[in-house]
């Protein structure tokens, strides 16, 4: 791994501990990076590792995952654009990083304008999905 890069993704490591639930039900600290979405008692942020968020190079994205629900079975994300109604060219891979945390690598906003993330989880209780939208240039 190149130096840069390792700093880079220590840097999110860091920022990501400040993300760390404080209880059940608890939302995830605002560190003034992240974005958030909330739905059903669970609670999401998301933190790219590059800002902002490029056009055409794929990036990272470390997930903290909290809520009151039963546990977490897989996660996904994904990204699309409603007003064009298409998605990525690519497919996330996802990894479980402990502790309500997980790292999805291979994404791609391929050209400028307003994304919408997808985080979907399943757990004992069903299919939950959260949603959070940005205006990429």
């Amino acid at each position: 791994m190149r130096p840069g890069r390792l700093r880079a993704t220590q840097a999110v490591a860091a920022a990501l501990a400040g993300l760390a639930c404080s209880g059940a039900g608890a939302a995830p600290c605002d560190d003034g990076q992240a974005m958030r979405a909330s739905s059903g008692g669970w609670q999401v942020a998301l933190l790219p590792a590059v800002r902002p968020l490029p056009v055409g190079r794929h990036f990272a994205l470390e997930v903290q995952l909290c809520g009151t629900a039963p546990a977490v079975r897989a996660l996904r994300v994904d990204a699309d654009m409603p007003a064009h109604r298409h998605g990525m060219n690519y497919r996330t891979t996802v990894q479980a990083l402990g502790t309500g945390r997980w790292r999805a690598e291979g994404l791609m906003l391929h050209m400028p304008g307003r994304w919408r993330f997808i985080v979907e989880f399943d757990t004992s209780g069903g299919v939950q999905r959260l949603t959070h939208e940005v205006d990429v240039q």
